[in-house]
């Protein structure tokens, strides 16, 4: 059967569009090895919850951990409780520090020794039950951050999840520069049961956070960021780098102590990244394998079966997606992930903890439409073609489906 509809150009004329099939995607049947993988997850609203801006997140809890399975079952573990989560756009530590115990208990169901609660679920520990406003530099806002670092590193360990020490608004508000980062990571480092993942990310995905390690100058501040992982690298299982910069990330990455992995989240770049230079590679922990985790498994098998141009091949195939839901304002990216979820079936209603849902405006989301049906990732195109009418009909845009049968 063929389907189309009618898609609005920027321009407001209608144009139809024929429906790809979705793509040739299993789901694996052994283990993936090649590379160590994390999809960065989204939550879903409860349909009747006053999940309205600056209101606590009401979640949905059977369809958020039921695409948390879901992405399981593609092969890949989840980072969780991060910014696709919303961390600071929505999710409060009430509803997080929930969120961290759900996931955490559905992982403990499925694993195994040789795949275990930290392969398939790591969780940020930031600090954001703390309001930025409410501490001042010195030694007293140093000691609130350091007090709340601990408080959400302590949920995530108690979990069994491995641990992400998040990047942090109030930490950037009152260091005063390189030391106070190492002195406060230091800390925490030495006190953290099992090595953690350490991640820093760039303004394009949170302006609060200019200056992080103590310094505007990438450089400089790389400099620091690498102190830090060389006198602790026995406690750093790697770090997650999110400045959409493959050139930096390449020269990080060559210079980790060994044992200490890269995870890129560089959105743009990661498929170069993950594919290497010949001598290392990007694992990932990345927001975009969530919505494109049926081709990210089909490319991770490739790899493990010996075929890394294959692989390529197929996450070169979702570039183009993965640039148009992380443009500018990069921090909106969130609200593409869920509208191709919603599309595809893994939540009822395309709603977001704190509104979020307005974060993009219908030509780009009928362009993302357009672009996950280039890359075959709608999972189920008839009823993608009807949530998308649906939801063009709702902002006054006529769309028709039509489908024909072509034997006939």
């Amino acid at each position: 059967m063929n389907i189309s509809l009618t898609l609005p150009s920027p321009e407001g004329s209608l144009e139809a569009l024929t429906l790809n099939p979705t793509g040739p995607w299993r789901k694996p049947t052994d283990l993936i090895t090649s590379r160590k993988v994390y999809a960065a997850a989204h939550v879903t609203p409860r349909t009747l919850g006053n999940n309205v801006p600056g209101a606590p997140a009401d979640i949905d809890w059977e369809a958020t951990l039921a695409f948390r399975r879901e992405l399981w079952s593609w092969g890949v573990g989840i980072a969780d409780a991060m910014d696709t989560a919303q961390r600071g756009m929505g999710l409060d530590w009430a509803a997080t520090q929930e969120l961290i115990n759900r996931s955490a208990a559905e992982a403990a169901l499925i694993a195994t020794p040789e795949r275990t609660v930290r392969d398939l679920l790591a969780c940020g520990a930031g600090t954001d039950q703390l309001d930025p406003a409410d501490v001042e530099p010195g030694e007293a806002g140093l000691a609130a951050v350091l007090e709340a670092y601990r408080e959400q590193i302590a949920v995530v360990e108690a979990s069994g999840a491995k641990v992400i020490i998040m990047a942090s608004r109030a930490l950037a508000k009152v260091a005063s520069g390189p030391a106070d980062y190492l002195s406060l990571y230091g800390t925490l480092l030495s006190e953290v049961k099992e090595p953690v993942v350490l991640h820093w990310l760039g303004t394009m995905f949170d302006p609060a956070l200019a200056g992080y390690w103590g310094s505007t100058d990438i450089a400089a501040a790389t400099g620091t960021f690498n102190e830090l992982i060389q006198a602790n690298a026995a406690k750093v299982d790697g770090v997650k780098v999110s400045l959409l910069d493959a050139s930096h990330e390449v020269a990080l990455r060559g210079g980790l102590p060994d044992g200490v992995r890269l995870y890129t989240g560089d959105d743009f770049n990661y498929p170069e990244l993950i594919d290497g230079d010949g001598t290392h590679h990007s694992d990932a922990l990345l927001g975009i394998f969530a919505a494109i985790a049926p081709a990210a498994s089909a490319a991770l098998q490739e790899y493990d079966a010996g075929r890394p141009t294959e692989a390529r091949a197929i996450l070169d195939s979702t570039r183009e997606l993965g640039l148009h839901i992380f443009a500018a304002p990069t921090y909106y990216y969130k609200t593409g992930i869920v509208f191709l979820a919603w599309l595809n079936g893994y939540q009822d209603g395309f709603a977001m903890v704190g509104g979020l849902q307005c974060g993009r405006n219908v030509n780009h989301l009928v362009k993302l439409f357009r672009l996950a049906n280039s890359a075959g990732l709608l999972m189920d195109p008839p009823l993608a073609a009807t949530r998308m009418a649906c939801f063009l009909n709702t902002v006054g845009i006529a769309c028709v489906v039509a489908s024909t049968d072509p034997e006939r």
